[in-house]
């Protein structure tokens, strides 16, 4: 019942999307996503574990390439990270416009283009993609992965 209505959510529709897209930039944007969301504690937690290392005169090779390597992933990550939600922006972009225009051109004639309510859905389409009610999607997923 709860997965039913997860499923049905508008959102679960538009990372599904994302997927049938392009499967790698996909996953490589979830896995950008997710390393983004790890790496500050690994990094606060690398802290602790150099200050506590010099605290106790251990050695502080092993803390202190952990903190260098975290530091530095975190400083390539959000410009990597915006370049592949660009590129899987720009492709599913592409992708909703094959798709409308398959919806659009599959029934044969064009009474069906007539009907109000999908004259509505393709105006909000076209006012979505052109940047009038929002980014389009090139620069809005870096939008929806910093949320």
């Amino acid at each position: 019942m709860a997965l039913e209505r997860i499923r049905a959510r508008q959102e679960w529709g538009f990372f599904r999307s994302l997927w049938r897209t392009s499967p790698g930039l996909a996953a490589a944007w979830w896995t950008a996503l997710l390393a983004r969301a790890a790496l500050p504690p690994a990094f606060a937690i690398g802290t602790g574990w150099l200050v506590q290392a010099v605290d106790r005169g251990d050695a502080v090779t092993g803390p202190l390439v952990l903190v260098g390597i975290v530091f530095v992933v975190l400083q390539v990550l959000p410009p990597t990270h915006q370049a592949i939600s660009s590129a899987l922006g720009s492709r599913l972009s592409a992708g909703l416009h094959e798709r409308l225009m398959a919806a659009c051109l599959g029934p044969v004639g064009i009474g069906h283009l007539e009907r109000p309510e999908l004259a509505d859905d393709l105006t909000t389409a076209r006012d979505f993609d052109l940047g009038m009610t929002g980014p389009p999607l090139t620069i809005g997923m870096d939008f929806i992965a910093g949320s």
